[in-house]
């Protein structure tokens, strides 16, 4: 999405690939980008029948993909790494339409390791190691311009915290963390002696999850201080209220640096090539952050983290200047600017988790 208002900035009208069932569906749409949709599925490796219904899945998108790209007549395909990025990125190859390809992650996930050696460009989240010929360009990972322009105060009015109260955000993707969910209630919501009087929290929870919270939260002794939401569209306000953040590590840990924010990060122990915790390292290893393993995860370890964090100003101002020194900000400029070269032909459009270009 900041890709694609950096194109549209530049005179470009953007399009989507998306898969049928996903959010994208909605928010796509929502965003005022028109999508095509695919019947295609993640690949489960842990069960051989499912993943060979994704498979061929995956090989029937191919061909649909390419009636899109054609149909949009389009002159460059962006691969963002998720279901549709294979498929359509093979349509591209097939097609001849040059492909540039982003990876959110500290590592190529199988859509890019497939398709790296036939992209114009790779654009790196992160350093990779044997990913740095003229072919790979680090550019961080975009974040949208919410983030980068959010009024602190007017975001705390937004969410009822205090002037001058510490204000802690939980968040767990856009599902939700369970496990993070649950030991964050009972710590900051539900604990008779836990610091909860003395900051604030705002905790966005996923739907999944939402109703169980609720109901804990109505006879809690901290809720008053407690800002339960189930989605939020952005992390900007939230993101501005807040002087400490509780998270996975996914790709959210980028916004968490562009608004210059320390964290406390949990990573997701079953992710693919367990990214997230070299996702975490990175802002470990910067002094941003501070890493916490799943299954130590608890409610009294959480209330003796934060309540350190918040007890020590130096330190959470030291963290938060690592985590602002970590950011690229200009992440989604860059990217557009390849796809816009990638698509420099005269061409009339540029497609795929796409862009078309009205001719120039």
């Amino acid at each position: 999405m900041a890709v694609a208002a950096e194109l549209r900035a530049s005179g470009a009208e953007v399009s989507f690939l998306g898969a049928r069932g996903r959010d994208e569906a909605e928010t796509v749409p929502q965003a005022g980008y028109e999508i095509d949709l695919l019947d295609i599925r993640g690949i489960d490796r842990r069960n051989p029948v499912r993943a060979a219904v994704a498979a061929a899945k995956a090989v029937a998108a191919v061909g649909a993909a390419g009636k899109v790209l054609r149909r949009r007549e389009a002159d460059a395909v962006l691969g963002g790494g998720g279901y549709v990025a294979g498929p359509a990125g093979m349509a591209a190859v097939l097609s001849r339409t040059p492909l540039v390809l982003t990876e959110a992650d500290s590592h190529l996930g199988l859509a890019n390791r497939m398709l790296a050696g036939r992209a114009r460009r790779v654009c790196l989240s992160f350093p990779i190691a044997g990913r740095d010929g003229d072919r790979y360009l680090l550019t961080g990972r975009p974040v949208p311009a919410a983030v980068l322009e959010a009024d602190r105060d007017a975001a705390r009015r937004r969410f009822g915290v205090a002037g001058d109260a510490r204000c802690l955000l939980v968040m767990g993707g856009s599902q939700g963390a369970r496990s993070i969910n649950l030991a964050a209630v009972e710590a900051f919501a539900e604990d008779e002696a836990g610091a909860a009087r003395e900051f604030h929290v705002i905790h966005l929870s996923g739907r999944r999850d939402h109703g169980e919270l609720s109901r804990r939260l109505a006879s809690a002794p901290h809720a008053g201080r407690y800002t339960l939401i189930a989605y939020e569209p952005d992390l900007g306000d939230v993101l501005a209220a807040c002087d400490l953040v509780l998270a996975r590590s996914g790709g959210s840990i980028f916004e968490v640096a562009a608004a210059g924010r320390p964290a406390i990060l949990v990573p997701y122990p079953h992710a693919t090539a367990d990214h997230q915790s070299a996702n975490a390292k990175w802002m470990v290893d910067a002094g941003a952050a501070e890493a916490v393993g799943d299954a130590e995860l608890s409610a009294e370890l959480l209330g003796e983290r934060v309540g350190a964090l918040f007890g020590d100003a130096e330190r959470l101002g030291a963290m938060a200047a690592a985590s602002a020194a970590l950011a690229l900000p200009d992440a989604a400029k860059r990217i557009a600017a390849e796809v816009l070269a990638a698509a420099a032909s005269g061409a009339r459009y540029v497609g795929m988790d796409g862009i078309r270009r009205i001719g120039t």
